[in-house]
């Protein structure tokens, strides 16, 4: 014969805790603006910002999305600063001279770009950017 102890089902495993992505992946709103704003400040102030903000959160493990924003920043910004040296160079030979503006708009379009998916999608990677700083 069965006993009433035979009859009851097992209860099921627990659950797993919820998901928590870790690293870059977690942001808080006020890191996606400081992120926003230090694409969106390379348009005026160069590399001035993102270096700043890599300074100041390059140590911590809890900005490693604010860390990895200014990164991409300020390797775009030197890049382009290296285009403006190869424009005041290229000056003397006045080929130079066309070429600035050119620089300067493709800073400007770039640095919005970036802010705009940062704001949306929270990253960015610049294409056609020498990595220096990793």
């Amino acid at each position: 014969m069965s006993t009433p102890s035979d009859q009851i089902p097992p209860s099921p495993p627990p659950a797993p805790p919820p998901y928590e992505p870790t690293g870059a992946a977690v942001s808080s709103t006020d890191d996606k603006n400081i992120a926003m704003l230090t694409h969106l400040s390379g348009i005026i102030f160069s590399i001035i910002v993102p270096l700043i903000v890599w300074l100041m959160h390059k140590d911590r493990a809890d900005k490693a999305y604010l860390v990895t924003e200014a990164k991409e920043a300020l390797n775009f910004q030197i890049t382009v600063l290296i285009g403006y040296v190869i424009c005041w160079v290229l000056a003397f030979v006045i080929i130079g001279a066309f070429l600035t503006p050119l620089v300067w708009l493709f800073n400007l379009v770039f640095c919005i770009v970036a802010a705009i998916r940062v704001s949306q999608n929270g990253s960015y990677r610049y294409p056609w950017v020498l990595r220096l700083i990793s």
